[in-house]
């Protein structure tokens, strides 16, 4: 039996009929080519202890199908959903596959989603990781070409990807590369490991000579000079007193390497932080509940709102998505709330705007059985039904309506 490469099983149905592309022609005049960036940043601890921490969080996004008709909301629960939050492709499940589409994202301004069709049946969404990438044209349509590491290229339409961006400003299709603005921050972090390295490295050098009135031979020299390591330099020594005759003395080498101080290297890695869109506490999961609210509004929300417009842009055609089908990201923030903000959250569940298992699932606790249905309490009811108690039985209180019923009957 022959075995397809990975290659082979990934990209083998795609076939590459139209040969007559030209390179697309943008706006601002520049060549619509991107190059990625990003493999070195990743080897800086802060980078990538900064990118994982976002990568980690926006991979707990949870994807949805829903359909929006007259006012009302339905999640459809299909395969859509399913391939989205359980195992997009057969090599990830959603959680790999979010994280390794969000670290592209942040280590190069572009993620790109190859979308798997069988016919009409979506089958898979596969993180495409290129050297370069091409906009091209053809018969009006626009297609991307990628070039990977081993040579190979790959030219889809760009309907058929899902692409993501961030800093979105000069190139009329791709989002900006970092090597302009965090390159010079990387140097440095570069730069102060180097001289912590050599700090460290320094304190084995060379540390003193011993200067004879004689001359010796050199394997008396030798001979002397380990005797002297030996018996005095040597952590064994804990008096950290030698005592050496006038025939040699002992001329101590003071070395003195300098490095950043812990002041300096704050403000560099903050560097990193502040480029990212995070602090420290975030990073080190040191975080309060206003920090965590402000971390997701401003780094983890616009990720899935890019996700669900990009998602409902290229799985559906335009009367599906004007009969109201999208795909969008939701997240259980209470899981990051206060224990006090989760208890308050008990008169969202006496009003029924929570299910008591929506309420127990911000505690981590397992769901009850028909907890999955709105409550709420007797002594509440609509608006329009307060006067005269709640005619369909449902809050107010019923013997009030009959009392005034009754009153009402012997007015008459």
């Amino acid at each position: 039996m022959q075995k397809r490469s990975v290659w082979g099983r990934l990209f083998g149905s795609i076939s590459d009929t139209v040969r007559n592309y030209t390179m697309m022609q943008l706006m601002k005049g520049y060549a619509p080519v991107f190059t990625s960036f990003g493999k070195d940043a990743y080897a800086s601890d802060v980078v990538r202890s900064t990118v994982h921490v976002i990568a980690s969080n926006a991979a707990k996004l949870k994807p949805k199908h829903i359909r929006r008709d007259s006012g009302s909301l339905k999640i459809l629960n299909d395969d859509i959903e399913r391939l989205l939050s359980l195992k997009p492709n057969p090599h990830m499940n959603a959680y790999d596959f979010y994280y390794k589409i969000v670290t592209q994202l942040m280590l190069r301004s572009n993620a790109f989603i190859l979308i798997q069709r069988a016919g009409p049946k979506l089958v898979g969404f596969y993180p495409v990781i290129a050297s370069s990438v091409e906009a091209l044209e053809c018969e009006g349509e626009t297609y991307l070409r990628f070039q990977f590491g081993s040579g190979k290229k790959l030219t889809v339409p760009y309907d058929d990807v899902i692409h993501l961006r961030r800093f979105f400003y000069d190139s009329d299709l791709f989002g900006e590369s970092n090597d302009t603005a965090l390159l010079p921050t990387l140097e440095l972090i570069n730069t102060s490991n180097q001289g912590i390295s050599n700090a460290v490295k320094s304190s084995a050098d060379l540390r003193g000579l011993l200067k004879y009135s004689t001359a010796l031979r050199p394997e008396d020299l030798k001979k002397n000079r380990d005797e002297f390591v030996k018996d005095y330099m040597d952590v064994s020594n804990n008096g950290g007193v030698a005592a050496i005759d006038s025939k040699a003395d002992y001329v101590p080498l003071n070395s003195n390497p300098k490095m950043v101080n812990a002041g300096q290297q704050k403000y560099i890695d903050e560097k990193v932080y502040k480029y990212f869109g995070v602090n420290e506490n975030i990073v080190m999961s040191k975080y309060k509940e206003d920090e965590w609210n402000a971390f997701y509004e401003s780094v983890i929300e616009p990720i899935a709102i890019q996700l669900s417009l990009e998602f409902t842009s290229k799985l559906f055609t335009s009367n599906e998505r004007a009969h109201g089908h999208e795909i969008i990201y939701e997240s259980n923030r209470l899981q990051y709330a206060s224990v006090t903000t989760k208890l308050n959250l008990a008169q969202m569940v006496d009003r029924g705007a929570m299910t008591p298992n929506e309420w127990r699932e911000s505690f981590n606790y397992a769901p009850l059985p028909g907890g999955d249905k709105p409550v709420r309490r007797l002594d509440t009811a609509e608006v329009d039904k307060g006067k005269g108690g709640n005619k369909t039985g449902e809050g107010g209180d019923e013997d009030d309506g009959k009392n005034t019923g009754e009153s009402e009957s012997k007015t008459e």
